[in-house]
């Protein structure tokens, strides 16, 4: 009995390095969420330019968009900026959510570097984003004409992640297809 002892620190290596490895394996990006098939949470929040007017699920209904979780604080936010320049000049609608930001700061950023946004959602206390599920921005989640979300995103979308993960998608809803799920959106 005593020599199987001498074995269990070995056994809990061998299972924690197959973990390991497991995760290695895997993209972080492409954070499963269990919204996907399921609709934007309903929500009121106030515009980011003007606070008295309020926001809510409608912002998605009748046109494919993205909802783009982005901060003045994210570096990574400031690394995806100029690519959302080029979709919404593309004309693709994307709505920002403005996640535990200060209005002052978001919009001075808006200014300095453009807006890409059709609306922006002012989320200070970050409850829009606890509804969604945000791990931290940026985040960018693919929403149908119904306000259905079909993908979501962890990190930065650029060109090449644009042309991988969401055109293809986006078009096939454009389309008015669905389009094929990939085994990390659920």
């Amino acid at each position: 009995m005593a020599r199987i002892k001498l074995f269990i620190p070995l056994f809990i290596f061998l299972v924690l390095a197959v973990l390991l490895y497991w995760g290695l394996g895997r993209d972080p990006s492409a954070m499963p969420s269990a919204l996907v098939g399921k609709s934007v949470p309903a929500f009121k929040l106030p515009a980011l330019a003007d606070e008295t007017s309020m926001l809510d699920a409608s912002l998605f209904q009748g046109q494919v968009s993205l909802l783009n979780v982005w901060a003045t604080w994210c570096p990574s936010c400031r690394v995806e900026h100029p690519f959302l320049m080029e979709l919404a000049k593309q004309g693709v609608p994307i709505i920002g959510l403005d996640y535990k930001d200060e209005r002052d700061k978001a919009l001075a950023w808006l200014a300095d570097y453009g807006d890409p946004y059709k609306q922006v959602i002012f989320d200070p206390q970050g409850t829009l984003g606890l509804d969604l599920g945000v791990f931290g921005a940026p985040e960018t989640y693919l929403v149908d004409a119904e306000g259905r979300i079909h993908f979501k995103r962890v990190g930065v979308v650029d060109a090449r992640v644009w042309e991988q993960d969401f055109a293809p998608r986006y078009q096939a809803l454009l389309d008015g297809e669905t389009p094929v799920a990939d085994p990390n959106d659920r």
